[in-house]
C-alpha cells in the first residue's frame, strides 16, 4: 500500500502576528514549515509529499525543493487541490497535516498509518484533562463534562479514494478533515496524540516551539580546506562558475577548490572523511570530473542520515582572479546543486596580503564551514 501526505500551508496565520505568514517565519535553524515537511518527507512509509501553498508563496516554496500546488478559497478547497495532485500515483492511504505543527513525530505518524489497516480514517488526539467551563462576559456560568472529549491534532489519515470523494462532494467548509469524513459516513479511529505536536497559533507559541525543538536537535559543524596550484590555461572553475583568468587550476578533477572545501566540510560534519575517501584520485573515472558530482554525493549522504544543511560559508583565498563580481553566480550555482536556499550560502574572498603561495599567485586556497541539523 502506498502512503502519501498533503500538507496544508495556504493560510495567512494572522493570529500568530508578524509581517509574514507563520509557516515562513524562522524557528531555530529552519523555517516553521520546514520541520513538518522534513519529518513527513523522511518518513520511510511516506512515498509522496505535496504542500498546498498560497499562490503568492508558490515560487518561494518551490525554491525550498518542495512539490507544491496552490490552495483555494477555503481550507477544504486547498485540501481537494492537494488530494487531486496525487491522482495517478497509486496512493491508497493519505495523511493530511497542518504545516504549523513543527513538533510532529514519527510515532504519531506510525500510529495513524497503522490504524488505517483496520479503519477508514484515523487521527491523533489528546483527551481533555482540564475542567471545562461555560462562560459569558468574563463570568463562569456553568460547567461542561469532559468525559469523551479530545483535542484534535494532525496528520489525519484516510483511505485516499474515500476522502477525495468525501471532500469533492462536501458542500461547505469544515473545521478539519475528520468532520468531512464523518459527514460522508466514514468511521475514524482515535490514535495517541502528543503534547509536542501542538499548532502554532499565537505569538507566544513560537517561544514554546523553539524550546521544544532545541532539546531534540542534533547540530553538527564541519570544516574543509583545499588548495590547488595554477597551471597553463585561460579560466578557473570556482564554486561551479567558470571565471576567466590567465591560468587554470591543476587537479585530478576540475580542480574547483571552493566546491572541494565545501564538500569536505559536509563530510567532516558527518564524520565521513574527505573527498579522497569517497572518490580516490587513483581511480581514473574521476579524471576531469565535475566537482558537483562530489558535492551532490555529500549532500545526499547528509540527507540519508536525516540531516538538513542549514548553511554553508566558503572563503576563497587568492590575489587573482577577483571573486566579488562572480560571488552571486557562485551562490546561485551552489544553491541549485545543494537544494538549499541561496540566502543560506555565503561565498566570499580574501587575499593573503602577498604572503605565501597564494600571495605569489602560485595557486588558490579555500576554507569552508557547513552546519548540519537533524531534528
Amino acid at each position: 500500500m502506498t502512503t502519501a501526505a498533503v500538507i496544508v500551508a495556504a493560510g495567512r496565520g494572522t493570529r500568530a502576528g508578524g509581517d509574514i505568514p507563520k509557516q515562513w517565519r524562522s524557528l531555530g535553524a529552519r523555517l516553521v514549515g520546514e520541520y513538518s515537511v522534513a519529518t513527513l518527507t523522511q518518513h520511510p512509509d511516506v512515498a509522496h509529499v505535496v504542500v498546498v501553498v498560497h499562490p503568492d508563496d508558490l515560487a518561494f516554496a518551490q525554491g525550498l525543493g518542495w512539490t507544491c500546488v496552490t490552495g483555494g478559497a477555503s481550507r477544504r478547497d486547498s485540501v481537494v487541490n492537494g488530494l487531486e495532485a496525487l491522482a495517478g500515483k497509486g496512493v491508497t492511504k493519505v495523511l493530511i497535516h497542518d504545516i504549523a505543527r513543527p513538533g510532529l513525530t514519527d510515532r504519531v505518524i506510525d500510529d495513524v498509518i497503522a490504524a488505517l489497516d483496520t479503519h477508514q480514517g484515523a487521527a491523533p488526539a489528546l483527551p481533555v484533562v482540564d475542567a471545562l467551563w461555560i462562560g459569558a462576559d468574563g463570568i463562569v456560568n456553568g460547567t461542561q463534562p469532559r468525559d469523551g472529549l479530545y483535542r484534535a491534532q494532525t496528520p489525519q489519515g484516510f483511505h485516499y479514494d474515500a476522502i477525495l470523494s468525501a471532500h469533492q462532494t462536501h458542500g461547505q467548509d469544515a473545521a478539519d478533515d475528520v468532520e468531512v469524513a464523518r459527514a460522508a459516513g466514514m468511521t475514524v479511529a482515535i490514535t495517541a496524540g502528543s503534547e509536542d505536536n501542538f499548532k502554532i497559533t499565537h505569538p507566544q507559541d513560537f517561544a514554546r516551539a523553539a524550546r521544544l525543538l532545541e532539546t531534540g536537535m542534533d547540530i553538527r559543524l564541519g570544516n574543509g580546506y583545499d588548495v590547488h596550484a595554477f597551471e597553463e590555461g585561460d579560466h578557473v572553475i570556482l564554486c561551479g562558475v567558470k571565471v576567466p583568468h590567465t591560468k587554470a587550476l591543476k587537479g585530478h578533477s576540475d580542480a574547483d577548490v571552493g566546491m572541494h572545501a565545501i564538500t569536505d566540510a559536509i563530510y567532516g560534519a558527518l564524520a565521513e572523511g574527505d573527498i579522497g575517501r569517497h572518490f580516490p584520485p587513483s581511480d581514473m573515472q574521476w579524471k576531469g570530473a565535475a566537482s558537483e558530482i562530489f558535492l551532490k554525493h555529500a549532500v545526499d549522504l547528509a540527507t540519508s542520515k536525516g540531516f538538513t544543511i542549514s548553511n554553508v560559508d566558503c572563503t576563497l583565498i587568492c590575489e587573482r582572479p577577483k571573486v566579488g563580481p562572480h560571488a552571486d553566480a557562485m551562490m546561485e550555482a551552489l544553491s541549485a546543486i545543494m537544494g538549499i536556499a541561496k540566502d543560506r550560502i555565503s561565498v566570499k574572498a580574501t587575499t593573503s596580503e602577498r604572503l605565501g603561495f597564494t600571495g605569489r599567485e602560485e595557486g588558490i586556497a579555500s576554507i569552508a564551514t557547513a552546519t548540519l541539523v537533524k531534528l
